[in-house]
């Protein structure tokens, strides 16, 4: 199980490696445009999810819409930082 940070890590990791097999780097260099369809696809259906799955399958989908949103964020240069001091 990873946090949120440990998450973000991983993935900034990969992406400065640059390593051409990794989903996220795909991401990344699809642009921001790609990565929005992706969020907005995953917040879809985690809606879905919570209307009409349980409560695993709620998590899993939420997960999901995280992994995508650090995406976007790594795409645009943004920390967890710059996110927190909005929470």
């Amino acid at each position: 199980m990873k946090s949120f940070d440990q998450l973000f890590d991983e993935l900034a990791q990969k992406i400065e490696r640059g390593d051409a097999e990794s989903g996220t780097v795909t991401a990344v260099n699809g642009g921001i445009h790609n990565i929005g369809k992706k969020i907005l696809e995953e917040a879809g259906e985690v809606w879905l999810a919570a209307e009409h799955e349980s409560d695993e399958a709620l998590s899993e989908e939420i997960s999901q819409l995280i992994y995508h949103l650090q995406t976007l964020m790594l795409a645009r240069g943004l920390k967890p930082t710059d996110i927190y001091r909005y929470l």
